[in-house]
């Protein structure tokens, strides 16, 4: 799902068990001709223009599946999850406005109904941003049977920029930085409230991303218990605040997360 504020009008908007389509969403895609086909990992990618050229792209988004796995202990999707190029924007609304005219515009979309996921998107300048972005949506909920709303959104922020980016590269750390060094932060609980996208702001977004940096980053406890957070998920055993749990098992931890962002410069 897109941020608000600096991303709303033009980035991502996701749909989970979407209500608005009339049929399976891989049925109405495929009422189009495409004239190119390639797969990567998980991923059927099909696109109205020559796919030649795209196979960084393509190979970065197998690459994803290979991250999540690692970093955060989910299994491999077993389903395939299709994506949808168009070459311009104007082809894209057209395409939205025929099939999913309901669904508010955003440069991309991920829609899940029922079955396996479906990523569209146009041939932006940010289109490799959006594919990872939306591509992370898709791969979380492929093997997971629900994310709460900030972890879902955190992580596909996170994920979004290049694997070597992922560090230090996001837009968001120059702020949170700043707000580390004040003392200034969000506890995930209140994150943890946040039921509808509507009420996630560029904050939210951006704080959502921080505490994913932090769990990836400042603390093996907090990974840890993040990777056990997803597990009891994938089993279907209640998992309870991810806040809390941390909490419990890292004394001091809004401290601990201020300190790591303090602490957090790029190595010259």
């Amino acid at each position: 799902m897109g941020m608000p504020g600096r991303f709303l009008s033009v980035r991502s908007w996701s749909v989970i068990s979407l209500g608005l389509l009339l049929g399976p969403v891989s049925d109405i895609c495929f009422a189009e001709d495409w004239a190119d086909l390639r797969a990567a990992g998980p991923f059927v990618c099909r696109a109205d223009f020559s796919l030649q050229g795209s196979e960084a792209l393509l190979d970065d988004l197998a690459q994803l599946q290979e991250d999540l796995v690692r970093v955060l202990g989910i299994p491999a999707p077993q389903e395939h999850i299709e994506i949808y190029l168009f070459r311009n924007e104007a082809d894209y609304r057209h395409y939205l406005n025929k099939f999913l005219s309901d669904v508010p515009y955003r440069r991309a979309l991920y829609i899940k109904r029922g079955g396996p996921g479906v990523v569209l998107a146009y041939a932006s300048k940010e289109l490799a941003t959006d594919l990872r972005h939306e591509c992370t949506h898709a791969l979380l909920h492929a093997v997971l049977p629900m994310v709460p709303l900030w972890l879902d959104e955190g992580l596909a922020e996170f994920f979004e920029v290049s694997p070597q980016d992922r560090p230090y590269g996001s837009p968001h750390l120059t702020k949170v930085r700043w707000n580390a060094k004040f003392g200034v932060k969000t506890a995930i609980e209140k994150l943890e409230k946040k039921g509808e996208v509507t009420e996630m702001g560029s904050a939210e977004y951006r704080d959502a991303w921080a505490w994913v940096h932090y769990m990836l980053y400042g603390s093996r406890d907090a990974h840890g218990e993040l990777v056990l957070y997803l597990r009891d998920i994938a089993g279907n055993v209640p998992p309870g605040s991810l806040g809390a749990r941390l909490a419990q098992r890292i004394p001091g931890l809004e401290q601990e997360y201020l300190s790591h962002f303090r602490g957090w410069t790029p190595r010259r």
